[in-house]
Parts: structure tokens; C-alpha cells; sequence
């Protein structure tokens, strides 16, 4: 018997979360009820159509992430939530969201064939939600999320009532990677992913209210940044605290070095005030920081999972846009 989690693991040889959030254009969100298989797209109540249409956008290497979600009525309802976020150009703070409501789960590859052509749907509705949360609980794709995702999206769907977010969905997901910081959750449509969350954490995210240290363990890094620019970022909202979650953000790798040891990095963000601000950045390989481990429950070797530090940073421009009205 396999007694091995890889959450356990990366928490016992105290793996740094951060710069593990994948960089996506578009993510699909397909609602579709469980059980899920260990290949989600392969499951029960998932359309012929719909497999084509997912193997086909990964062989033309588009830059989509599909995935699967569900809650706990999603088995009961007589209609299919199809959620498309795309990733806003320039500065920003994420994504923008469309959403359709379908009568069955055979029609989302039509309604995505058509968003990808470029042709409007009949099925888009407006809604009130703000933010949709995403907690991997995909167990059959690694049991890390079995055991610490599942518990942990029946504790938050409690709490959030308590809190009275009523504009905030809670879903549970199939697998979107990092299953070693189970449990996780992408926020959008941000697009922040967080790891290791516990109920007081996910609360202070949740409301942007308490010690912004917290971030330091759960936080894995924003997705709309290069994997190695994340660890800048969060530099930055450790020191300008739960504002920085109204700042309009973009970043950049300017230079690389050939062995990737050194990274030239580049990160503007703009104020609600409209001060825009360009820092740059050294990036440096963390030796203390870059370790050997299995990224999940199944893998049969290990992989070197490389880290960064931000070795110096300095501003370089500052200036107040003026908005003309």
C-alpha cells in the first residue's frame, strides 16, 4: 500500500509555495457533476463532443485550461453554468469573465467552438457574482486532494455563509496542478492561485482583512505573471499590504541568463489614483530554496523544482496618468 502524500512531503522538507501558478490565456469552466475521473475530461457526463473539442484545442497547443466544476446542487439542477475567463491585455487585475447558461452539458462545445471563432452566443446571461473560487478536489487524479481539498471546500462552503458573501461561488474543481499544496484554490477571476489554506487563511483572503504575512505560506503566485516573476509580486504585497489587490498590474522577463541562474525582471503597476509605477528586479536562483521532490502522489522519480529570490529591486519610473473625461 502506497502510504506516501506529496503534500506531506513538500510540507515536511518546507517547499516555498510561491511561483507555482500556471500562466493561462483562458480558462473554460465547464459544470459537470461527479464522479470525475482521473482523467476529468473522460468522465461519465462528459459529451463525445466535448472530448473532441478539448483534444483538439490541446493539439493546436492553444493557450486554454479546461476544467470541470461542480457544487453541491449541480447533480439537482435542470441547466449547465459555462464560465470563460480570459486574460485582460496590458495592465490589469486578471480576467474577464463571461458566463452562459445551457440547458444540457451537449451544448457547451458549440458555445465554445463559436467563443473561439469569435461569434457570440444567444446563452450568455449577466450575473451578480464577483468572484468564482475553485478548490481542486479531483481525488482520482491525486489523492492529496481527496484528502485535504475535499474536507477543506465542505469547511469554506459552510464558513461562507456565515460571512454572507453572497456575490462568491465556491466550486469544487478537477485538477489545475499543485496537488503538493493540497489543499488549493485558483480565485477568480483574479487568477491567484494559494496553497496550504487553512479556514483563517482563506478568511483573511476571502475579506482582504488580517495579516497580510499569511501570505507568505499559502500564496503561490498570481497567474497572470511568468512563473518566476511571482516571487517579485509577492515581495511587493508584502510590503504594500491588502491595497495592492486594487492595483492594475503587468510583468515582464527582460533578460535570462543561459543557465537561468539570473532573471531581469520587469513589473508595473498602476493605482486606483492612477500613479503608475515600473520597478525592475534582480531574480536570482535560490539554492536554500531549490529542492528535489515528487510533484505528485504517483510520480515514480523525483523532479528539481527551481525557486527564486529577489536578489535587488529598484524603481524606475513613476508618474500620475492623467485620465481625460
Amino acid at each position: 500500500m502506497n502510504t506516501f502524500f506529496c503534500s506531506d512531503d513538500s510540507l515536511q522538507v518546507g517547499e516555498d509555495v510561491i511561483g507555482s501558478a500556471a500562466n493561462y490565456q483562458t480558462y473554460i469552466l465547464v459544470e459537470c457533476p461527479l464522479p470525475w475521473t482521473s482523467e476529468a475530461f473522460n468522465s461519465k457526463w462528459v459529451p463525445q463532443n466535448l472530448r473532441i473539442l478539448v483534444e483538439e484545442v490541446k493539439r493546436a497547443k492553444l493557450p486554454i485550461r479546461f476544467l470541470l466544476i461542480a457544487n453541491d446542487v449541480s447533480h439537482k439542477v435542470n441547466h449547465t453554468t459555462l464560465l470563460i475567463y480570459q486574460k485582460e491585455e496590458g495592465l490589469s487585475n486578471g480576467y474577464h469573465k463571461q458566463e452562459f447558461k445551457l440547458a444540457n452539458i451537449e451544448q457547451v462545445a458549440g458555445v465554445v467552438q463559436k467563443w473561439i471563432w469569435g461569434i457570440d452566443s444567444n446563452f450568455e446571461v449577466e450575473t451578480s457574482t464577483t468572484r468564482d473560487i475553485l478548490v481542486c478536489t479531483h481525488g482520482s487524479h491525486d489523492k492529496c486532494c481527496a484528502r485535504y481539498g475535499a474536507p477543506f471546500y465542505f469547511q469554506i462552503t459552510a464558513s461562507n455563509a456565515d460571512l454572507c458573501l453572497e456575490n462568491v461561488r465556491i466550486w469544487k474543481s478537477s485538477h489545475f496542478g499543485g496537488h503538493r499544496f493540497a489543499p488549493t484554490v485558483i480565485d477568480l477571476p483574479e487568477g491567484r492561485y494559494y496553497g496550504r489554506l487553512d479556514q483563517d487563511s482563506f478568511r483573511s483572503i476571502l475579506t482582504r482583512t488580517g495579516d497580510i504575512q499569511c501570505l507568505h505560506q499559502v500564496y503561490r503566485g498570481w497567474g497572470i505573471l511568468p512563473a518566476a516573476l511571482q516571487v517579485l509580486e509577492r515581495e511587493l504585497i508584502l510590503s504594500k499590504g491588502w491595497d495592492w489587490f486594487n492595483y492594475k498590474v503587468a510583468g515582464k522577463i527582460l533578460e535570462q541568463s543561459l543557465d537561468n541562474n539570473t532573471i531581469l525582471a520587469e513589473l508595473s503597476f498602476e493605482q486606483p489614483s492612477g500613479s503608475l509605477y515600473t520597478y525592475q528586479a534582480k531574480l536570482v536562483r535560490d539554492e536554500t530554496k531549490t529542492q528535489q521532490l515528487k510533484s505528485s502522489c504517483n510520480a515514480t522519480r523525483e523532479l528539481v523544482v527551481t525557486k527564486y529570490a529577489v536578489g535587488s529591486l529598484w524603481i524606475v519610473s513613476n508618474k500620475v496618468i492623467s485620465y481625460s473625461t
